[in-house]
């Protein structure tokens, strides 16, 4: 089930950028085409599961970013997501907002901030990864590096094509979650979902200079997205993973 469906898919054309790939303790060199991923999804939406398996498989593959966004407006009707919150259900709105749609629906993914569909058959979401590569192919290539005490120091390079102002935004996830439902649309089912977004927050403003910033300590997987302001095509991505949650 779906709610307030709207599927068509929008096309967008930006600047982009390169994803660094971090791990626990080093960086590794980003691979060529690199994809940012991001899943709209709820615990409550029975037409979510099959997006949810698929944005797991996105998640083992060091091309591509996955993130998945739990939004609230499910909470309602029988089963209270445990990772849903306002912030990730925001983030959803001003992807509409953005994209002049006057409509939100769920399993929505999201690809390099302009491309988006359901994303919940493995032929669909081939296709919208080639959508999303294709109309904003992503040059920027942030650093994220562990720092001692699960610490963390972002660096993006000077960008000359940054014309206009551009978001930093840090997001905090887990790697893996496992919950049993006990009520609403998935009443039974034994649900996985990865790279769970636990935390999202607007860092600052960038114009395209050269800039670095010393992170707080977290212990969670973290990921910063750069992304031209209110919303509008992701020029530049990284990543640093932890360990394993449950």
């Amino acid at each position: 089930m779906n709610t307030s469906l709207n599927r068509r898919t929008a096309l967008g054309m930006a600047a982009g950028a390169l994803i660094l790939e971090s791990g626990m303790a080093r960086a590794a060199d980003p691979p060529r085409d690199l994809l940012v991923v991001e899943l709209f999804t709820s615990q409550g939406c029975s037409s979510c599961p099959p997006a949810d398996r698929l944005l797991g498989e996105l998640a083992t593959r060091a091309d591509i970013v996955a993130l998945s966004f739990h939004v609230n407006y499910w909470d309602q009707l029988g089963w209270k997501d445990p990772f849903a919150s306002e912030g990730t259900t925001a983030r959803q709105h001003g992807y509409a907002r953005s994209q002049a749609r006057s409509q939100i629906y769920t399993p929505q993914m999201m690809v390099n901030g302009v491309v988006h569909s359901p994303g919940s058959t493995r032929d669909s979401l081939t296709e919208l990864l080639a959508a999303g590569a294709k109309a904003n192919p992503l040059r920027l290539q942030p650093v994220l590096s562990a720092a001692p005490d699960n610490g963390a120091v972002l660096a993006l390079p000077a960008f000359a094509d940054a014309r206009d102002d551009h978001d930093i935004w840090l997001v905090t996830y887990d790697s893996n979650h496992v919950t049993e439902v006990l009520r609403g649309e998935n009443r039974g089912a034994r649900l996985v979902n990865r790279n769970v977004v636990r935390g999202i927050e607007r860092l600052t403003t960038w114009r395209g200079g050269a800039q670095s910033w010393t992170l707080p300590p977290n212990e969670r997987s973290r990921a910063v997205l750069v992304q031209r302001r209110d919303f509008g095509p992701i020029i530049g991505a990284a990543r640093l993973e932890r360990g394993e949650s449950s």
